[in-house]
């Protein structure tokens, strides 16, 4: 513990996405998004599968498969973890490449306080996923 309290976190390990199609999931991730898989077990004992998926050196996300997982609500908005968001160059040419794999995005929009440009798109479960511009927005 440091002082003044607080634990010390040193980054993100990973994020843990349940998909109710794994197949398509999978093919979501790694074609659509480009993540690069590490490992992929089948767990006999849970019906489940994990995919492990890193972005260039980093690990990610962890991909699970369980049977009849239930839905979590998204809209209108639930409490809970809000979205996934990944960083970018340039969000308008990245959405153009997704419009070309036939997944729709919300128009990007830029932040007011960053002045970035964002948008959002969805999972093939309806997850919220943000691409957000590193450099600031083009005037």
């Amino acid at each position: 513990m440091r002082e003044g309290g607080g634990i010390v976190l040193q980054a993100v390990h990973h994020i843990a996405i349940i998909c109710s199609d794994y197949t398509e999931s999978k093919r979501f991730y790694t074609e659509i998004l480009g993540l690069q898989i590490i490992r992929e077990v089948y767990r006999e004992e849970r019906d489940s599968y994990k995919l492990d998926l890193a972005l260039g050196d980093t690990y990610v996300i962890e991909l699970f498969s369980f049977p009849n997982p239930p839905a979590r609500p998204s809209y209108p908005e639930a409490s809970g973890l809000r979205h996934l968001a990944f960083t970018v160059d340039d969000v308008e040419k990245e959405v153009a490449r997704l419009l070309a794999m036939g997944v729709k995005t919300e128009p990007v929009r830029i932040d007011p306080f960053t002045e970035k440009a964002f948008t959002f798109f969805q999972d093939p479960d309806g997850l919220p996923i943000e691409l957000y511009e590193e450099e600031a927005a083009k005037k």
